[in-house]
C-alpha cells in the first residue's frame, strides 16, 4: 500500500478533479457533493487538528486552526507541503502516530480508514484517541455501492497494477463502529462522521 499511493501521488487528485482516468467516469451530482464535502471541512471549528495519511493535502487545505498532516508517502507529503506552506507535516505510519497523549485536538482522515481491515482499524482507532478527544472521519459513502467492501485492481497512468482494500459507509453504522458519534455529512459520494 506504501509504494503504490508514493507512486500515485502525483496524479492522486484526478480522482476528486475528475481528470485523467476518471474524467469518463459517470458520477451524477459528484462536483456538488464535493463542494458540500469541503464545506463540511471548512465548517469545521479550528482547533489543533491532525489529518492522518492526508495524502496531497487536498481536503487538509480546508481545515482551520493548527493543523499537523501525516503521511508514509514523501511525494503526497512534497505535494501537500507546497499547497499548504504553513502548515506542518510529518512522515509517518498512521497506525503508530508519532506524536504525545493529547497533541492534538482533532485528528480528521479523509479515504484512509476505509482501507483498513479489522486490526488495523483496531490500532488505528486506539492511537487516534490516544492523540486527540474527537475523531471525524471522512470516507466513501454506502449510498453509491453495491458492496460494503471490496478489493480493488487499480490503474495507475503508468499501467502499474495495484491491489486495494476499499470499504464504503453508511453513516451510523460508521458511527457505531466507531464508538458512537454524529454524521456531519451523509451523501451519495461522501461521508463525514464525529466521534
Amino acid at each position: 500500500m506504501k509504494e503504490y499511493y508514493d507512486t500515485r501521488a502525483p496524479e492522486y487528485d484526478d480522482w476528486y478533479l475528475g481528470l485523467g482516468r476518471f474524467a469518463e467516469r459517470d458520477r451524477p451530482g459528484w462536483e456538488e457533493e464535493l463542494a458540500d464535502l469541503v464545506a463540511t471541512i471548512e465548517g469545521l471549528e479550528p482547533k489543533r487538528t491532525l489529518d492522518v495519511a492526508c495524502g496531497t493535502g487536498f481536503l487538509t487545505r480546508h481545515l482551520r486552526g493548527d493543523v499537523t498532516g501525516l503521511d508514509q508517502s514523501p511525494r503526497m507529503l512534497a505535494i501537500a507541503q507546497e499547497r499548504l506552506p504553513s502548515a506542518t507535516f510529518v512522515r509517518g505510519d498512521g497506525l503508530e502516530l508519532p506524536f504525545p497523549d493529547g497533541s492534538f485536538d482533532r485528528v480528521i482522515t479523509g479515504h484512509f480508514y476505509g482501507h483498513l481491515y479489522k486490526d488495523d482499524r483496531l490500532r488505528f482507532l486506539a492511537e487516534a484517541r490516544r492523540v486527540a478527544n474527537e475523531l471525524v472521519v471522512v470516507d466513501a459513502s454506502r449510498a453509491h455501492s453495491p458492496v460494503s467492501d471490496e478489493v480493488q485492481e487499480r490503474v495507475l497512468d503508468d499501467g502499474s497494477r495495484w491491489t486495494v482494500f476499499k470499504r464504503f459507509f453508511d453513516p451510523g453504522e460508521l458511527a457505531d463502529e466507531l464508538g458512537g458519534g454524529e454524521t456531519l455529512f451523509a451523501g451519495h459520494w461522501f461521508v463525514v462522521v464525529r466521534a
